[in-house]
């Protein structure tokens, strides 16, 4: 994989597990947000970030019932909401529900398919 970040060893295991959610679907990451972000059809699924939690994209429509989610919470940027569809999730530390919120991202479509 040469399009892999530099980071720490607890953010490549999320990165990692999440690649394998993913599976056969192209993939690339970039650094973004202070993160590092997994690409899928050309727009960003999922970030994490140093303390491992995610920032993950989702579909306008699920917004409200995601936000819903126990882990989840709107992002912000500085002291900006990020707006409709950018969730700050707090990930556990055994990633319990990774799978759920790659598979949420991955409902959006990508901008290929917009």
């Amino acid at each position: 994989m040469a399009d892999m970040v530099r980071t720490t060893p607890e953010v490549r295991e999320i990165l990692d597990e999440a690649r394998t959610i993913i599976g056969d679907r192209a993939v690339r990451e970039i650094a973004m947000f202070g993160a590092v972000a997994l690409m899928v059809d050309d727009a960003m699924a999922v970030a994490v970030f140093k303390n491992e939690s995610l920032l993950v994209r989702v579909r306008d429509d699920e917004d409200p019932a995601l936000l819903a989610e126990p882990d989840a919470e709107r992002s912000f940027m500085g002291e900006r909401s990020m707006g409709l569809s950018w969730l700050r999730i707090a990930l556990d530390p055994e990633h319990s529900r990774l799978e759920f919120w790659v598979r949420a991202a991955l409902r959006r479509p990508g901008k290929s398919a917009r």
